[in-house]
């Protein structure tokens, strides 16, 4: 069962960067491609059975537990208050929701928390987790990565109409508290993720290549806003927020690990 399982995972991880490429290039070739919804569901699953391999069964249900609720807690009191991310509301092109949120907006957010997880274990390779100041920076640099993510990915996303910046912001639209609050949300569902486990960052049971597929993915991710003529004036950004910090990683997992307590 399990042999079956990781060649899922390397089945969706295949899937995946060839959406990566068909968004990338569908200007100069047409090919198939799902919308947000296919793309979210698909990725969420690749996120949900790699995590389950790598940590098993239980840390995956915290870690996906603790994600969904914190996130969807955040957001509902952002949505109805603007206190978290600024004022906002969504559309209807992410299907139905709960209260203001919709439902697959905790699943993506899932989706790009544990990615981005794996990418700050793989920066800080050898960092002693068991010392809450690690756990704190390993949260700090997770939470980065992570919002780094959504610099390159809220602006188009919010000019297709997925949600609406009701005040606007400096930053391509979108305002600067927005950050701020996926910095917060990211750091306390990492925070509480340790707290409830205890986990010391030990994701390289099925190897170094196996390992840094979400890697691999969240560095993918980042071409689709260089590629000529797409998001020119997101290609900058994204170079320093998630390319750089991507390849980093891939660099770090291909190294010996050293102590860096």
């Amino acid at each position: 069962m399990r042999r079956i399982a990781w060649a899922a995972a390397w089945g969706l991880f295949i899937i995946l960067a060839y959406f990566i490429l068909a968004f990338a290039t569908h200007r100069w070739l047409p090919l198939p491609q799902p919308g947000n919804v296919g793309f979210t569901l698909v990725f969420v699953a690749f996120s949900v059975l790699h995590a389950g391999l790598m940590l098993g069964g239980r840390r995956l249900a915290l870690f996906f537990g603790l994600s969904v609720v914190i996130s969807y807690a955040l957001e509902e009191v952002g949505v109805r208050t603007g206190l978290v991310y600024g004022r906002y509301h969504y559309g209807d092109l992410l299907g139905s929701k709960l209260g203001h949120v919709p439902v697959l907006i905790p699943l993506a957010w899932f989706m790009m928390i544990y990615p981005a997880w794996v990418v700050a274990l793989a920066l800080l390779r050898g960092l002693d987790l068991r010392r809450p100041a690690g756990v704190a920076v390993l949260a700090l640099v997770a939470a980065l990565a992570m919002t780094g993510w959504d610099m390159v990915m809220d602006p188009p996303m919010a000019a297709a109409g997925n949600w609406v910046w009701e005040d606007g912001g400096p930053y391509f639209g979108v305002p600067l508290q927005n950050y701020a609050g996926w910095i917060l949300t990211t750091f306390l569902v990492y925070l509480a993720y340790h707290a409830a486990t205890g986990d010391r960052g030990d994701v390289y049971r099925f190897g170094r290549a196996f390992a840094a597929l979400p890697v691999v993915v969240y560095t993918l991710f980042s071409l689709e806003y260089l590629v000529p003529g797409r998001f020119p004036a997101l290609a900058a950004v994204a170079v320093y927020s998630m390319l750089m910090p991507g390849v980093l990683a891939l660099v770090r997992l291909a190294s010996p690990a050293r102590s860096i307590s």
